[in-house]
């Protein structure tokens, strides 16, 4: 399990690492990737910050389906906990977004 808050940080912010030294890009490349990537499962809690701004959610999370992995993927190996709904609704929102984003059109 990853918790934002007590393993990445109190105040997650930005897009990108240029912009910051707690950007989604971080946290997606350095703690929540590489387990997905590896076959395993993980739960992300996302409660204890201070909030979160769209860009570090779609980010973090829409950037793994950019980073190669599938939708199918991602719902049976992903979990996202929070007291606040709209935060998880959030999350699955912009993964669901890239994933048709990166679907061949023809």
């Amino acid at each position: 399990m990853i918790s934002i808050a007590r393993d990445f940080s109190l105040s997650p912010a930005a897009r990108y690492r240029k912009e910051g030294p707690n950007s989604g890009q971080r946290f997606r490349e350095e703690l929540l990737y590489p387990p997905l990537a590896a076959g395993q499962k993980v739960i992300v809690n996302l409660d204890g910050a201070v909030g979160y701004g769209s860009s570090f959610l779609e980010e973090a999370f829409g950037g793994l389906i950019r980073s190669g992995l599938t939708l199918d993927e991602l719902e049976s190996r992903l979990t996202i906990e929070s007291k606040l709904a709209t935060y998880k609704n959030r999350v699955w929102r912009y993964i669901r977004s890239a994933a048709a984003l990166a679907r061949p059109r023809g």
